[in-house]
C-alpha cells in the first residue's frame, strides 16, 4: 500500500504503508515517541508536568503490542521516503470487531498525509482479518485525533470500555 502525497513546501513525498512486526526497532521506536507524547500531555494538561522517566519507562515495557500478532492483529508502519514515520494497530476483539489503536504520526512529519493513509490501510487490514466494524477510544486533550476520526467516517457512540483514560469512543462500520 503506497501514496503519494505533497508536503506544504510542494514537493513531492512518498509514503508507503505496511505490516511490520509489533517489536521490530522501528515499531518499538514509533511505540516509545507516542507513548511518550500522549503521557506527556496528559501530564502537563492535568499536572503541569512531563511524565516521570521510571514510570514512562515502565508503562513502554509493559505494553509490547502483542496484541498486535497475527492471526487476530496487525501493527501497520507508516514510511516517509523509507523512513519509519507512524503507525496504526488492529486487534480482533471478536470475529467481527476490530479495535483501531496506536494511531500515530511523527510531529515532524504530520500534515503530509500519513494519517488517512494509515486508516485506509489499517480499515483494509481489519477487513482482511475478518472484521465489519472498527471501533476506537481516545481521550478528550487528543482534539487533532477526534477530528481525524470525525473526518473518515467514525461516529461518536456511547463507551464500550471502562479504560481510565478513554473520554470518547467510535466506530465505523467497514463496507466493501
Amino acid at each position: 500500500m503506497a501514496g503519494m502525497t505533497r508536503s506544504p513546501s510542494r514537493t513531492p513525498s512518498t509514503w508507503s504503508v505496511a505490516p511490520e512486526p509489533f517489536d521490530s526497532p522501528a515499531a518499538a521506536a514509533l511505540w516509545r515517541a507516542y507513548y511518550t507524547e500522549v503521557s506527556d500531555r496528559w501530564y502537563q494538561v492535568h499536572e503541569g508536568r512531563t511524565t516521570d522517566p521510571d514510570e514512562l519507562e515502565r508503562e513502554i515495557a509493559a505494553r509490547t503490542g502483542s496484541e498486535f500478532a497475527a492471526p487476530t492483529g496487525v501493527l501497520l508502519v507508516a514510511r516517509h521516503d523509507g523512513e519509519a514515520g507512524g503507525t496504526a494497530g488492529v486487534r480482533m476483539l471478536d470475529a467481527t470487531t476490530g479495535e483501531l489503536s496506536r494511531v500515530f504520526v511523527r510531529p515532524d512529519l504530520r500534515g503530509r498525509g500519513a494519517a488517512p493513509l494509515l486508516l485506509t490501510a489499517a480499515e483494509a487490514a481489519a477487513r482482511e482479518l475478518g472484521a465489519r466494524t472498527l471501533i476506537l477510544d481516545t481521550r478528550g486533550d487528543l482534539v487533532e485525533a477526534r477530528a481525524l476520526y470525525a473526518r473518515h467516517g467514525y461516529e461518536e457512540t456511547a463507551a464500550h470500555n471502562d479504560d481510565p483514560y478513554a473520554e470518547h469512543w467510535f466506530r465505523k462500520e467497514l463496507t466493501g
